[in-house]
This record gives structure tokens, C-alpha cells and sequence, in this order.
């Protein structure tokens, strides 16, 4: 594994007018590149993720995983606006020396693929073999194989969708809320919005697995309890971890990027946004999914020519796209074996 940082061109444009001044984008790469280029993997990650695919996806990419770094090319960039290397909210405005913090930029998915689309141009690949992601990730991807259609042989997306649902908006706003509810998050500083992020982070919780999945890991066996129950403890400390590792600032600037996301925005609606995808797609949706629902992928998957369409049957809600690694590899297997057959596209 190789870590690396790019430098964006100065005042990178937003899609809102504005501009992003002295951008950077953490990127790692594994594995090398093969004689004809087409071993290309490019991994979009997900909301609070960072660039280490292997260490938060691991089962799907690692040595002996589907994705093994000897057989294939794997890079993965943090996206504009995280805390893990990338620009974000906490970095110092080139113009004033000071922090952004809430003054940061409004970003778009639209913005984080044009920052993904200089980097490749950056690393010289003409081809991408295959273009992945799931949720926040497969958003990105969606766009960038709408943008670049002639760059990427296979598409493949995981729980997410083609435009970003009033209630996954009301979700995110809720989170919003819950932040800009701690007075320091108003104090413009490292730290701030910190107990706000873990309010966010349970609220979000519940949208990530689901009453099945806390009706089996968090019932308590003791039915005297009255209070301190095994589902609020999981709450607090999901939330406390979550503020051990990420920051309120940019989990504002992301969940609103998230909110932006819309194939269809200027372009004649979702559908023709659809047709226009030329790579070979697989999307995945997960049964148990509150959050990005099956209506979502099938939609993906009846939009875009010969794609193929696969569910994972998971009692863990959302969150089954980092933790079925096992139905992800099968549908991976069989969608390959299936484009390299030349047999036509279908459901499985």
C-alpha cells in the first residue's frame, strides 16, 4: 500500500460557483499496474470512510479477497471534505490562515467526482476496469460513470441510489440538527460539535440497521432493567466512537454533498442520466435496507442498458454493504463470469 497526496488546481470550481482554494486529495494505491493497463479498480468510499479500502472493506478487498492487490490495480481517494487527508473544514483558508469551519464550501457528489476525475487524469489511466462503491460511494459512482461513460468497463453499486430521497434528506437533516444544536460547534474550533456528532451518529444508526437487527444484537435478557438498557449503551458508544475518529464540521459539509445527489440535475431527468451509463453494471441492494430501499436499486438497475440486478438477503439493514462480503464476492463472481461468457444480462 502506498500513500500519496494531489494536489487540485488552485481555486478548484464548485459547482455552486464558489471555488476551493489549495485543495489536496489523499489517495492509496495497491498492487501494480499490469502491461495493458485494464486491471484498474477504483473504489469510491462511503460517508465517514477514508482511503484504506482494505481496512473498511476487508473480506471483499485484501490478499486472498476477491479483490486481491496482486491480481488487481486498487485506488481509493478520500474524498473533498473528509478529515482523513483530504480538504476539509478544519484546514486553513490559503486567503485568511484561518480554519473554514462552518464557512466551508458547499460541496456537491459533482465536486467530489471532478476532484476523483483530476486524479485520474493525474495518474495517467484511460481505462478503469471496474468503478465500485456502496452508498455515499456508489452515489459517486453513478455520477462519474454518467460524466466519463467512455472510461469505465464495469460498474459496480451497492445500496444507494440515483437521487437522493426526501427521507434520506430528512435523515441527514436531523443529524444537522443535532450538531448545530451543541453551541461549540458555534465556536469555530477543533472539538466543536462533538457531543452534536454523537447525537448525529446514533440518529443515524437507526437508518443504518433497522428494528430486526437491534431486536437481535441489543435486547436486554434482563427483564427487571428499568433503565441503562443494552440498546441505549450501544447508542452512546457508537456515537462517542464515531467523535473519537471524525469531525462534526466535516460530517456537516458531507451529509449535505450527500443530500446535492441527482443524476437527473440538468440533464433531462434520471432516466435519460441512466440510459447514458455505457459501463456494465452490477447493482446490489440489500433486503433489510431502510435507509437506500430495493425501489431505489431496481430503479438503478431498469435505467441503465443490460444491467444486472442482485439483492442481499441481510438481517443487518444498510450497513450489510460493508458486512455481506460473502454475497458480494459470489454476485462479483457471477457478474464476471457472466460479461466474460457474453451472456445477457439478468437478475440472480
Amino acid at each position: 500500500m502506498k500513500e500519496y497526496t494531489f494536489h487540485l488546481p488552485n481555486s478548484f470550481p464548485l459547482e455552486s460557483g464558489e471555488t476551493l482554494a489549495g485543495a489536496r486529495v489523499a489517495y492509496r494505491t495497491w498492487g501494480c499496474l499490469n502491461a495493458a493497463q485494464d486491471n484498474v479498480v477504483w473504489v469510491c468510499h462511503a460517508l465517514t470512510a477514508n482511503a484504506d479500502v482494505l481496512d473498511w472493506w476487508p473480506g471483499l478487498f485484501g490478499a486472498g479477497c476477491f479483490y486481491d492487490p496482486a491480481d488487481w490495480f486498487i485506488v481509493c481517494a478520500n474524498i473533498l471534505g473528509s478529515c482523513y487527508g483530504s480538504t476539509c473544514p478544519l484546514d486553513a483558508d490559503p486567503a485568511t490562515g484561518a480554519g473554514r469551519f462552518q464557512s466551508f464550501p458547499l460541496l456537491t457528489i459533482r465536486d467530489l467526482v471532478a476532484a476523483h476525475e483530476a486524479l485520474r487524469q493525474e495518474l495517467g489511466l484511460t481505462h478503469i476496469h471496474t468503478l465500485i462503491g456502496g452508498s455515499l460511494g456508489g452515489q459517486q459512482a453513478l455520477e462519474w460513470a454518467v460524466r466519463q461513460p467512455e472510461v469505465f468497463s464495469h460498474l459496480v453499486v451497492i445500496a444507494t441510489s440515483a437521487r437522493h430521497s426526501a427521507w434520506g434528506i430528512a435523515f441527514n437533516e436531523a443529524q444537522r440538527l443535532a450538531i448545530e444544536a451543541d453551541a461549540t460547534y458555534h465556536e469555530n474550533r477543533p472539538g466543536g460539535g462533538d457531543a452534536g456528532l454523537a447525537a448525529a451518529r446514533a440518529v443515524a444508526l437507526l437508518s443504518y440497521r433497522g428494528h430486526d437487527a437491534y431486536g437481535h444484537t441489543q435486547t436486554d435478557p434482563d427483564d427487571s432493567r428499568l433503565r441503562d438498557f443494552r440498546a441505549s449503551s450501544y447508542q452512546r458508544y457508537q456515537g462517542h466512537k464515531l467523535v473519537a475518529r471524525f469531525d462534526a464540521y466535516s460530517y456537516v459539509a458531507l451529509t449535505r454533498a450527500m443530500d446535492s445527489h441527482n443524476l437527473g440535475r440538468g440533464r433531462g431527468g434520471v432516466a435519460a442520466a441512466l440510459a447514458s451509463i455505457r459501463a456494465r453494471t452490477l447493482v446490489l441492494g440489500i433486503t433489510s435496507d431502510v435507509l437506500f430501499p430495493l425501489v431505489e436499486q431496481r430503479e438503478i438497475a431498469a435505467g441503465i442498458a443490460g444491467a444486472v440486478y442482485g439483492e442481499l438477503d441481510s438481517s443487518f439493514g444498510h450497513d450489510g454493504f460493508l458486512l455481506e462480503t460473502g454475497q458480494i464476492t459470489a454476485a462479483l463472481a457471477g457478474f464476471y463470469a457472466g460479461v466474460a461468457a457474453g451472456a445477457p444480462q439478468r437478475a440472480f
